[in-house]
């Protein structure tokens, strides 16, 4: 730990838990500027995905019939919706899920290297240890899918300040989400091999039956139940209605999306905050 780090944590036993949250969370941000690698490929991937995809298979894809409790208007614009412009948002959520990915996986490496262990011995309370992780991967995460996101202006979508400003909300409580379930398998996973399993075990899945390739109006019945109880499908639907894209129920996919934030905070907080763990 440098020396700046812990006169910050050792200040006072009594000394605000936000000052050692903002501390932590500031050498979260400050460590992402170390590690240019992690930040090409958690970029790179979606969008070399996002261009094969949107270009090499543009004139495959075709949008689903719409189910007749699709309104005629919905229709209409789905049909005029190009592959392209359809996939960005899920390559937004990719974004999101590979820089969580990494962000709760420095708990793994803070640990091997004996800094955590020096935080839960500090005056710091065990709530700012899981508030900076929390709050570090997903504002990397969301700078991150924001790189990505003034690609919208080249498939011709009229998006305003305002949709910018929601599909950026709307990816930073996907963020958050998404890294609660890492840094709860962070916590109890030792290796990062087996962190990566469990990753992909977990969300991958989520992320393939989110709508981000294809259309869960497309789907049968049996997968269109599972793709409705995901979560992240609900995120990916915030983001099409973010950019102007046809979505259904746009306000119950905001309401999902906001509460995937609040468990993943949740599960993040209390995760973090049980009993020291054995390492």
């Amino acid at each position: 730990m440098t020396s700046a780090h812990t006169s910050t944590l050792n200040a006072a036993p009594n000394s605000s838990g936000f000052s050692s949250a903002f501390a932590l969370t500031r050498r979260e941000l400050v460590r992402i500027t170390r590690q240019p690698s992690r930040l090409i490929a958690s970029i790179a991937t979606p969008l070399i995905i996002w261009l094969l995809l949107g270009s090499g298979f543009a004139e495959s894809f075709r949008p689903p019939t719409p189910t007749p409790t699709l309104s005629t208007s919905l229709d209409t614009a789905t049909d005029a919706l190009g592959y392209g412009a359809y996939l960005l948002p899920g390559m937004l959520t990719m974004t999101v899920l590979f820089s969580s990915i990494f962000g709760a996986m420095s708990l793994i490496e803070d640990r091997h290297e004996g800094f955590l262990q020096s935080v839960l011995v500090s005056p710091a309370p065990r709530w700012s240890i899981a508030i900076s992780k929390l709050l570090g991967s997903a504002l990397i995460a969301t700078v991150q899918a924001m790189i990505i996101l003034p690609a919208v202006f080249l498939l011709g979508n009229a998006v305003g300040p305002l949709g910018l400003t929601l599909s950026s909300l709307a990816l930073f409580c996907t963020a958050l989400g998404i890294a609660g379930i890492g840094l709860a398998a962070a916590w109890w996973v030792d290796s990062s091999q087996g962190f990566h399993g469990v990753m992909n075990l977990v969300l991958l899945p989520m992320w393939l039956l989110s709508g981000s390739v294809f259309p869960l109006e497309g789907a049968s019945g049996w997968m269109r139940v599972i793709m409705m109880a995901n979560p992240v499908t609900w995120c990916t639907k915030a983001l099409h209605a973010s950019l102007g894209n046809p979505a259904t129920d746009p306000a119950l996919a905001w309401a999902v999306t906001i509460l995937f934030a609040c468990l993943g905070i949740a599960l993040g907080w209390v995760t973090l905050g049980r009993g020291v763990r054995r390492f």
